[in-house]
Formats: structure tokens, C-alpha cells, sequence
């Protein structure tokens, strides 16, 4: 890493997927501002507590890992709120400044995914400003015992302004109850936190790394970007962090002043309720017809094996995920991790392994979409020779941070109803050209995959109106004689229950915003 980002000014979850580093329980608390000049005292005092990406050790000098982790972001309406002044506004996105439920066409999120369907904390329209989203603030804990100290605490900062900042309730838990907090914990097997979702997928192994994190060097193969000879380099910070170059060698578009902006990134915020009953069944219905079976059927689905996250591209069928599994059950931590993410689609042109509508392959084509079709192979694709500067061009400028954690219980696999999901915050610089795009273009459509209208399986905005009913190819090699699965009235899997966007400011912002003084001149 030839960049060393300054880490006391960056807020940790910027840097740090906090699940992997000992926090598997999380509680989102969601305010609104009634007295701005107040609520700034109130940023100030949560600024105090806010914590940076710097590194945790137990050495002299070092700071010691805390219990429990706080964060603070703002939605546009908030920082409005804040008193911000319009000349700085106006420099942050337009996607921002509109916010997630304006998005909805974009996003695809229609159906049973509208916002009329999402928790009632979503559901406020702009006339009702108290109401409105203003702040959010995260908690991430080692315990739940750790996760209840530092919400009393934070009671305890709002008890301090006397009403300037109010709780919003209308989370939905089980039973329709509604909370005024969104609590979000591991996925437990044995009484041990897991990295698996309700769906059984391990989950968070290909999250980006980009220059200047001094605690992803280890694991930079297969999540960095892939260069002319095979190795992989980190991805350039400006596509995560405002006020830095990204990958196009320029500085994103952001709001001044400077200060205000650099080290700032934008979040998605989306709470995704996942039917298990549904996805259980289309996957038992359809594992009985499919030649590979069940469990080779739903790696097909994702691009991963259930049981250990293996690639399909690396373990394409039973054979080879045995002899993944000889290798890696004798591989230290960091062989693992490079066997989990070090792989690309060069091989798999035709998508014979890793389906063009599986997730990790719409998620992060890495440089399977520069493809041509092969005059010498009926049906396949190859590398289009020499037409970007690195193999993985195109998708270098799409990468997203993942954040988050599986929210709620299966309590009956064989029903959809109850309170569980995922909580999925993502990461970047740009909210249109990096999740907007994914989400439109890569998870609810198939062109740039070849692939028609053919949507991503799991995420995707699958639809029940018999004229618009979604289907996924599963190819196979041009070479043999099967033919192709089609996996045939796709139901959706996943609806969207709320959600916003929201901007985390740098540590010298949090401090400007809540002194009051942002300049843009």
C-alpha cells in the first residue's frame, strides 16, 4: 500500500466491516432534529465518542479495542436541519439530496418492495418534518450486554438537549411489534456467531480493498483490482472516500468546503426481508429436476457453496468442492481467504460454472464483462484483447463496501412471514454511478451480462404478474451435449422494507458541523 489514509479522521465503519473484527451484534438509531442549534450540541457530544478507523492494539501508544463502537451519519434533510448553508448543500449528490424513496423506480423497488410497505419509520412524507430521517447513529458490540451499555449511553446524550433530537420508533420485530431502535445480530449455529444470512449463504467474503488500509494487506488478491499480469493492487480510495483520486485519476464530485467533504463517503441504508419459506421451496422444487441437485442448485443461485462460501469457479461440481474442501481444511487463515477470493472468470466465459445471473457474478463481474463473442466456439464469450486499461476496467468504477448484519429469527423455514432479513449498509463515493447502477442495471436487468432481461436470482425484482414473470438461465459448456436449466417463474426472494441515504462525515467535519461552522467560501 503506497498510501497511508489518515485513520483518526476517518469514522471506523467507513474502514472496518465490523462483524469481522468481533462485533456480531449492532443496534440503529434513527433521530429527528426539533432545535438545530441544540441538535449541533448534540452532534458534538456523540462526535466525542465516535469511533475513528484508527488501529487497535495492546502495545504502548495504541488504542485498545473498545466493547462497543458508535457512528454517526446524516440524510440531506438532516444536515438542512443542521443548518449547513445551501451553497455547500448543493454540491452533494442529487441522488442524496432526493433520497432512497424517491429513488424507487431507479432501485426497483415496486410490489411487495414499495415504500407503502416498508416499517412505518420510512413511511413519513416531506410535509411531516418531524418525522423525517435526520440522523442515524450505529452501535456495534461484542455482547448484547456491551450493545445495552451503549445505548444507555447514547439515552443518556439525548436526555442532555432536552427534546432538540427525538427517537423515532416504527421498527417492525416480531409479532408486528414496532421498536424504536433497529437491532441486527450474527446468525447463530452451536451458540457461536456465524458470517451466514437466513439463507444460508456465508456471507461478506469479497468486500473491496483499496489503498491506504494498513489492515487489509493480507487479503488484497481477488478484492483489490486485477492488473495486466495476473496481480492484483489495491482499488484507488476515491472510489470509497470523498477528496480523494479514484480510479478514473480524478477526485469525485463533493460538496465544499473541502474539509467538509474529504474523508466523508455516502451510505445506503436498506432493510431487506427475506422469504425463506419461498426460497426453500423454489429450491426443493427445482433441486429434485436439476442434474446437479440440490446444494449444487443453490451454489448456482449465489456463485458459492452453503456449507464453506467455496467459488464455483474454483469448485465447480462435487469433485473438485471435495478436493477444495482437503485443501482448505489444512490451509492457514490467509490461504483460506485467498482461496475463497482470488479467482476470476477468465475460464468461465460461457458461464458454465458460475451462472451470468448468479449474485457474486452481478454483484462484482470483476473482468467477465469485457467480452466478445468467440467465432471459433458457437455460444461462447472471451476477453475483448487490449480495449481497457486493466482487465477489470469497467467494474473498477462500480465496486461497493458492504457493511451490516442478518436481522431476526427463522423461527419456521417453510414460511415467509416473521421478522427477518438482512440490514445492508453499502459504501461509496458515488451513489449513482456505483449502487444505483448495480442495482438497476446489474441486479434487475441482464444486457451488459448478455443475459436479456434476466435479473440477479436472489436480489432481484422478480415479479408474480404472470405477462412479466422472471427466468435465469443456467448455462452449461458450448462444448457438451447438455442443455442449459432454465429456472422458470422465479419468485422474489428478497423485499425491501426501508431504507435512506445517508452521507458520513470525516471526524473535522462532525467538529465543523457541530460548531456551526461550515464555510463554503
Amino acid at each position: 500500500m503506497t498510501q497511508q489514509l489518515e485513520l483518526t479522521d476517518i469514522q471506523g465503519n467507513v474502514i472496518r466491516a465490523y462483524g469481522r473484527f468481533g462485533y456480531p451484534v449492532a443496534r440503529y438509531v434513527f433521530f429527528n432534529i426539533r432545535d438545530n442549534s441544540k441538535a449541533r450540541e448534540f452532534v458534538g457530544a456523540i462526535t466525542k465518542r465516535v469511533t475513528t478507523a484508527v488501529e487497535w492494539g495492546d502495545h504502548p501508544g495504541q488504542i485498545k479495542q473498545p466493547h462497543w463502537t458508535l457512528n454517526i451519519a446524516f440524510s440531506y434533510q438532516g444536515l438542512k436541519e443542521l443548518g449547513l448553508p445551501r451553497t455547500s448543500l448543493v454540491g452533494f449528490s442529487p441522488e442524496f439530496a432526493s433520497g432512497m424513496k424517491e429513488r424507487k423506480d431507479i432501485l426497483g423497488d415496486d410490489g411487495p418492495s414499495s415504500p407503502e410497505y416498508w416499517d412505518p419509520i420510512w413511511c413519513y412524507n416531506r410535509v411531516e418534518r418531524d418525522k423525517d430521517v435526520h440522523i442515524f447513529i450505529s452501535i456495534n458490540a461484542q455482547t448484547g450486554c456491551d450493545r445495552d451499555e451503549g445505548y444507555r449511553w447514547l439515552l443518556n446524550q439525548v436526555s442532555f438537549v432536552n427534546g432538540a433530537v427525538v427517537i423515532l420508533g416504527g421498527h417492525i420485530g416480531d409479532n408486528d411489534e414496532q421498536f424504536d431502535y433497529q437491532d441486527s445480530h450474527a446468525v447463530m449455529e452451536n451458540d457461536q456467531p456465524t458470517a451466514k444470512e437466513h439463507f444460508g449463504y456465508i456471507d461478506g467474503i469479497g468486500d473491496p480493498v483499496f489503498e491506504g488500509v494498513p489492515y487489509d494487506v493480507d487479503r488484497l488478491p481477488g478484492r483489490g483490482k486485477q492488473m495486466d499480469d495476473g496481480t492484483w493492487v489495491p482499488l484507488a480510495t476515491g472510489e470509497f472516500l470523498l477528496g480523494h483520486i479514484d480510479e478514473a485519476h480524478e477526485y469525485p464530485p463533493a460538496p465544499d468546503p473541502v474539509l467538509l467533504s474529504r474523508n466523508g463517503t455516502y451510505m445506503i441504508y436498506r432493510k431487506l426481508h427475506q422469504n425463506v419459506g419461498t426460497f426453500e421451496s423454489y429450491l426443493e422444487e427445482h433441486g429434485q429436476k436439476y442434474p446437479g441437485g440440490k446444494e449444487l442448485l443453490a451454489a448456482k443461485f449465489v456463485g458459492r457453496w452453503r456449507d464453506n462460501g467455496a467459488p464455483l469457479v474454483s469448485a465447480p461440481d462435487e469433485a473438485s468442492k471435495d478436493d477444495f474442501n482437503a485443501r482448505f481444511d489444512v490451509a492457514n487463515p490467509i490461504e483460506r481467504d485467498k482461496m475463497l477470493s482470488d479467482f476470476t472468470y477468465d475460464d468461465d466465459m460461457s458461464g458454465a460454472k458460475c451462472p451470468f445471473s448468479a449474485h457474486i457474478r452481478r454483484i462484482n463481474p470483476r473482468a467477465s464483462l469485457q467480452m466478445v463473442r468467440d467465432e471459433t466456439t458457437p455460444g461462447a464469450m472471451k476477453i475483448s484483447e487490449g480495449a481497457f486499461d486493466t482487465p477489470g476496467a469497467l467494474t473498477n468504477r462500480r465496486r461497493l463496501l458492504r457493511r451490516g448484519l442478518p436481522y431476526g429469527e427463522v423461527k419456521d423455514r417453510l414460511r415467509n412471514n416473521g421478522n427477518h432479513g438482512i440490514v445492508i449498509m453499502m459504501l461509496n463515493a458515488d451513489i449513482n454511478r456505483q449502487f444505483e447502477f448495480v442495482q438497476q442495471q446489474w441486479v434487475n436487468y441482464g444486457n451488459d451480462f448478455i443475459a436479456g432481461n434476466d435479473k440477479e436470482i436472489i436480489l432481484g425484482n422478480h415479479s408474480a404478474d404472470d405477462k412479466l414473470l422472471s427466468k435465469a438461465v443456467l448455462q452449461v459448456d458450448p462444448n457438451s451435449d447438455e442443455a442449459p436449466y432454465i429456472l422458470s417463474k422465479i419468485p422474489r426472494f428478497v423485499e425491501t422494507r426501508g431504507g435512506e441515504y445517508f452521507f458520513i462525515p470525516s471526524m473535522t467535519a462532525l467538529r465543523m458541523i457541530a460548531k456551526g461552522i461550515v464555510d463554503p467560501t
